[in-house]
């Protein structure tokens, strides 16, 4: 069995989560060409994602001018596949606000594609986020023979769902996969109850690096680890805020901010005005062995998000026994019981936030290490990456076989 793999920038740091995927289908047998639309703007620091580079074939490599020949080639040799898809494209960019000549490219991306798909014998896409990989994996299908599947992650998609087409997306794919019940709901509100049964719930899933891990008791430190792109709707800023409350009421508090984005110069900024530079360090990019010290060394992990799909990274915090502060939106709360292995505060409340990392900096080790277990439980049945992508094979397997998924 062949599959593409089509993802906007692959490999990435925050898409850990697609190359354990890709790898769990791998062992399974499945053949997983993967192709990125934009090279990875990154610096890569783990040596599995340096290792996906040059199985991946980026499309924009040769920039516009590749995507010529190809778009020239199909429209002379399929003139009404093309014209249908052309009509297509005008449709999806109506409705888009990012522009004709956009919609255009993602023509020309769709033509380079179909080439390089029928040249491997591929005659079936999965793209990752219902964006323009989506777009492009919707304008291959129109060019004739090749069918696709979309996972759907959140949180642009739910915000934008009239502009990505969505609704013709679901419509026109052999089957559409959620990463949470929440996703599964919203994707509900954008499609025929008739389409219902070809959205199926594929969780995000972990390997062994975490789910072997031995388990380690949470010893008597004071940090805490915030792990994530530093950007707005991950909720750093509010974080930095509760943080100086926290300090100010007699607490002693670290707090390590792993990883990087458009919000550290911001966020550097408020740690300065507040006089933090002793409580909270950022580190940038971590690779995977990185993350897991940060997570081992912490007391418990802390995600303020304001808009999310499904973060992986408290999964790797519950897998490593790690209690999570997180929010009450979308699939978070499918992951965290509250009170049990973690807390659920509302989204953008300083206050409840505030609570919560007192309530962690006052209950012990072992109490702590008991949540964590109980999180570590859960993540064990539902987000064993292998059984996931196992799951996601055989939905592949029944559209390569034509049958009906229900």
């Amino acid at each position: 069995m062949k599959i593409a793999y089509l993802i906007n920038q692959y490999p990435k740091v925050s898409h850990s989560f697609i190359r354990r995927e890709i790898l769990a289908l791998e062992r399974q047998g499945i053949e997983i060409y993967r192709y990125s639309v934009r090279p990875c703007p990154d610096v890569l620091v783990d040596e599995s994602d340096c290792l996906e580079v040059a199985k991946t074939y980026v499309l924009l490599e040769k920039g516009i001018r590749g995507l010529l020949l190809p778009l020239i080639s199909l429209c002379w040799q399929k003139p009404q596949a093309f014209v249908s898809t052309l009509l297509l494209t005008l449709k999806v960019a109506r409705l888009s606000q990012r522009g004709w000549l956009r919609h255009f490219a993602y023509l020309g991306e769709a033509c380079l594609l179909w080439k390089l798909l029928k040249k491997a014998e591929i005659s079936h896409i999965h793209a990752h986020f219902g964006t323009n990989p989506t777009t492009v994996a919707l304008l291959c299908h129109s060019l004739g023979d090749i069918t696709y599947s979309f996972t759907l992650h959140g949180p642009e998609e739910f915000d934008q769902p009239v502009a990505l087409a969505l609704t013709e997306k679901i419509n026109q794919a052999s089957f559409v996969v959620a990463i949470s019940s929440y996703g599964r709901s919203q994707l509900y509100r954008w499609c025929s109850v008739s389409q219902w049964s070809k959205i199926q719930i594929i969780h995000c899933g972990l390997d062994s690096e975490y789910l072997e891990k031995d388990l380690q008791p949470i010893k008597e430190v004071t940090q805490l680890v915030c792990v994530g792109r530093l950007c707005e709707q991950k909720g750093q800023l509010l974080l930095v805020k509760a943080v100086k409350e926290v300090v100010e009421s007699g607490i002693p508090l670290k707090l390590v901010l792993v990883g990087d984005g458009e919000m550290r110069t911001e966020i550097a900024h408020f740690i300065q005005e507040y006089h933090l530079e002793e409580q909270i360090f950022i580190t940038g990019w971590a690779n995977t062995q990185q993350v897991q010290e940060y997570l081992l060394n912490c007391r418990a992990m802390v995600l303020p998000s304001f808009a999310e799909g499904l973060p992986v990274v408290i999964m790797e915090a519950l897998a490593l026994a790690r209690p999570v502060i997180s929010t009450y939106i979308a699939g978070i709360p499918e992951l965290i019981i509250s009170e049990k292995s973690g807390w659920l505060v509302p989204a953008g409340s300083l206050e409840d936030l505030v609570a919560a990392i007192r309530k962690v900096m006052t209950l012990s080790p072992q109490e702590l290490t008991q949540m964590g277990e109980c999180g570590r439980e859960q993540v064990k049945i539902h987000h064993d990456v292998n059984l996931e992508a196992k799951r996601l094979g055989a939905l592949f397997g029944k559209v390569l076989l034509k049958d009906e998924i229900v």
